[in-house]
């Protein structure tokens, strides 16, 4: 069967690694803009697409971040945060993901008033009317923010909490990597953990794999997100793997921010032929142009994965989703059921790599 981008949008897929903030239509940006008075730049869709979009140009991560400035503005309103994640469902569910996971920080939409609490309910509520409308479960991941302080990852793993089992699934560290250590953010992690909430965190990205320690082992993280250079502390990523710690791996994004020099030097074959459980996520939509199907192709095309590859990572991203087991195991069997009978895709190739 070749391999298409046809083809991979017909898969049954999974995301872990999405930010709601990177991932809105141009044209809704500017609709808000408009209905909430917010001035932008531009109000010309090519031109703000222009500036938001990074396609070919490379930069720091430092760089990458400054454009959600752009899209931060538009999101200061429960209306507007309902609105975007609901979009998002109605994007994702046109590629036939079944799951996601949306991370963002509720404290970066608090400029004109809003409540953190109430910024939660409204992209909850996005999602509950996304869910309804095209059958996509998801889940919301909390960040905290490296470079704002310990003080605000603190009040929002208390956010965290308290939205726990409420459409709130685990809580994340994001945000500028170097000279902002995991460590700092460690009494917050402490609160997420024994309140038995999972956590991500960015590491590996903009720093070496001392980044990826301090995730693991000061803060706990079960998943983590990137992880571009763990392969460069052989010791820690065999620790990765024994524990079956898993990496979302983001391909276009991570060759923007400069994490890696060239695209066929990313480590993501080699974590996966080393048994590490890695997963295929957009990061960004919006800024990456990306999406979930294109990800696939582009991994197709730069290491020649095949079907049974896919299947096995999507398994993999389902095994690893911060939902209940109960509800992974049904997602699971449904997913895997799909892959079977609409592409042949045999359980017997994910077996080893549980």
């Amino acid at each position: 069967m070749k391999i298409t981008h046809a083809l991979l949008k017909r898969l049954p897929k999974v995301e872990l690694h999405c930010h709601l903030d990177g991932s809105l239509r141009v044209p809704t940006i500017l609709d808000l803009a408009k209905k909430d008075k917010v001035t932008l730049t531009t109000s010309n869709s090519y031109e703000l697409s222009k500036l938001l979009v990074i396609g070919k140009t490379r930069g720091s991560l430092e760089d990458y971040i400054k454009r959600f400035d752009i899209t931060l503005s538009v999101m200061q309103t429960p209306q507007a945060l309902s609105r975007t994640a609901y979009e998002l469902i109605e994007d994702v569910a046109k590629e036939n993901v079944r799951y996601i996971e949306i991370r963002y920080s509720p404290i970066l939409h608090t400029e004109k008033g809003m409540t953190m609490g109430e910024s939660v309910e409204a992209v909850r509520n996005g999602l509950k009317r996304g869910q309804k409308d095209f059958g996509v479960k998801s889940g919301i991941i909390v960040c905290g923010i490296r470079n704002i302080s310990a003080a605000a990852s603190l009040k929002l793993a208390d956010l965290t909490v308290r939205y726990k089992n409420k459409g709130v699934v685990g809580f994340d560290l994001a945000g500028a990597e170097e000279n902002f250590p995991a460590k700092d953010h460690q009494e917050a992690f402490y609160m997420i953990l024994n309140n038995n909430i999972n956590a991500t965190i960015h590491a590996g990205e903009a720093y070496g794999p001392s980044s990826i320690h301090q995730a693991i082992h000061h803060c706990g993280a079960h998943r983590i997100g990137h992880g571009t250079r763990l392969k460069e502390n052989k010791d820690l990523m065999n620790y990765v793997n024994d524990h079956r710690i898993t990496l979302e791996i983001c391909l276009t994004s991570n060759w923007q921010t400069r994490s890696i020099r060239s695209l066929k030097y990313h480590p993501l074959k080699y974590y996966y032929d080393q048994g590490i459980r890695v997963t295929i996520n957009t990061d960004n939509r919006l800024m990456s142009g990306t999406t979930l199907t294109k990800e696939f192709l582009l991994a197709h095309k730069l290491f020649g994965f095949k079907l049974h590859d896919f299947r096995e990572m999507i398994i993999m991203a389902m095994k690893s989703a911060f939902i209940p087991y109960a509800e992974r195991k049904q997602l699971i069997r449904k997913i895997a059921g799909e892959l079977e009978q609409e592409f042949g895709l045999m359980p017997e190739f994910i077996e080893q790599k549980n």
